[in-house]
């Protein structure tokens, strides 16, 4: 595993070197002072992963980024010395297609160095070729009668996430007649900022999911936490502990097969741009138990990995582009008669 180190500081540069030292079978490819030259580095020697700063001089990491992925895409990692204090740009740089955000590690902090290695190895097991599962799960049938609540819109997103749900929640009305559940892969952390991004973005309630809470309509609801985020038949939320061989916690495959098990009445469900597999097999229960299940075609997805999945198992009633898909979610619920909050 070759690592390529974007810095413009040598104390920040020297903590990136110990850490990849700690990690088996991995080194450092090149180092980087500025966007501009990491743009470079990437074109002549694309390497496997790339540690992105974020405020830099000459071209920032959210641009280089961006340039990275349209013209030598690999993975991204932005390492910034605060994630919370530069919320906006990380959540573009995302957007660009970075995996995720950590703090850069101190060379006196350990535990610092310890988190920042987990995080490259989570990223090398996502990058591997896999697979997506087919579902085998048994999925109870709608239940007869009303029920409390409408069943939510459910959505996965990964890389390219933030920006995609960015422009699916800007097409929804105020106020939202329905609800919403997402699960986006990201460091738990960091949740509160998407919420808050988001909802200052598109104008929508935006809240984290918690437990014994009923999904309602007119707000959108994120998965927080280190657990899976789980939907009874009364459209309450659960908090569901993972294995430890579990890559995401919470993840989208747990979200959409606990809407499967619990037999709600059938609604939509969509995955967006991500690398991965998570939520394919998800999806395919949610499709067999009638549910409207849309993708995110290739064109618009930053990385066509948890949708591309989703398409190859067959779980996909619809390929769209990111942009047609809020539209779709919003008919589904026209459709089913449901107009106000």
């Amino acid at each position: 595993m070759r690592i390529g180190l974007v810095n413009d500081l040598p104390i920040a540069l020297e903590a990136l070197r110990r850490t990849v030292a700690r990690i088996p079978e991995a080194t450092v490819a090149w180092t980087a002072m500025d966007g501009a030259e990491a743009v470079a580095r990437c074109a002549h020697d694309r390497p496997d992963i790339v540690l992105m700063d974020l405020i830099m001089p000459v071209m920032d990491g959210v641009e280089a980024t961006r340039c990275i992925m349209q013209q030598a895409p690999c993975s991204i990692l932005v390492v910034t010395a605060t994630v919370t204090g530069n919320a906006a740009r990380v959540f573009e740089a995302l957007g660009a297609g970075a995996l995720d955000a950590i703090d850069t590690p101190n060379l006196n902090d350990p535990a610092g160095v310890e988190r920042l290695c987990k995080r490259i190895q989570t990223i090398v097991r996502l990058s591997r070729p896999v697979v997506a599962a087919t579902a085998s799960l048994v999925v109870s049938a709608p239940r007869a009668g009303s029920q409390p609540l409408p069943t939510p819109a459910l959505l996965g997103a990964s890389t390219g996430g933030p920006q995609a749900l960015r422009r699916v929640l800007l097409t929804w009305p105020e106020p939202l007649p329905f609800a919403a559940v997402i699960v986006q892969h990201l460091d738990a952390g960091f949740v509160p900022g998407l919420a808050e991004w988001l909802g200052r973005e598109c104008h929508h309630k935006v809240k984290i999911a918690e437990p014994g809470q009923a999904a309602r309509a007119g707000t959108v609801y994120l998965a927080g936490g280190s657990q899976h985020l789980v939907l009874d038949s009364d459209c309450a939320f659960r908090h569901q502990a993972g294995s430890p061989s579990d890559i995401h916690q919470p993840s989208v495959d747990a979200l959409l097969e606990s809407a499967a098990r619990a037999g709600l009445q059938p609604g939509v469900s969509a995955i967006l741009t991500g690398m991965g597999t998570d939520g394919a097999r998800g999806l395919l229960a949610l499709r067999r138990a009638g549910w409207t299940t849309l993708a995110q075609d290739q064109d618009t997805s930053v990385v066509w990995g948890m949708p591309g999945a989703a398409v190859q198992c067959g779980a996909a009633t619809r390929v769209l582009g990111v942009d047609q898909i809020g539209p779709a979610i919003l008919a589904h619920f026209s459709e089913s008669g449901i107009h106000r909050p």
